[in-house]
């Protein structure tokens, strides 16, 4: 299997619903919680290219164009973007959907760098 099939095999899209336990004051997702999802789904799809460990070493720009408010649902795609040696990095976006009606748009980016380790913790390669 070439690199690009495996990109497109390990896309991972994970399906949320926002609860008010997952808002702030103004009734919309609280950034800390969209980041833990982002970083989570990044994982996933780290995890499904590689097929080895992977921990996360970074996170680029993230930028929250859109509030997310309580009563929708979010979907998190999650896509390798470039594969170095030791590390890749995996490009999130979070689209809303209303419950109730056909309304979606992307709210969400950011981008996180995962590096490969063997048992002892230690960088090995991706591929």
């Amino acid at each position: 299997m070439d690199i690009e099939e495996r990109i497109q095999q390990s896309e991972t899209r994970m399906f949320r619903p926002i609860f008010p336990g997952d808002t702030n004051h103004y009734d919309t997702l609280h950034g800390g919680n969209a980041m833990f999802m982002m970083d989570e789904v990044a994982f996933m799809a780290a995890t499904r290219f590689s097929r080895k460990r992977v921990v996360t070493v970074s996170s680029d720009r993230i930028d929250f164009n859109k509030p997310i408010p309580a009563g929708t649902i979010v979907e998190l795609i999650a896509r390798v973007v470039h594969v170095g040696n030791t590390s890749l990095k995996v490009l999130v976006e979070i689209f809303i959907e209303e419950m109730y009606s056909e309304h979606r748009e992307k709210a969400i980016t950011g981008t996180f760098t995962f590096v490969a380790i063997d048992e002892h913790k230690n960088p090995i390669k991706v591929l």
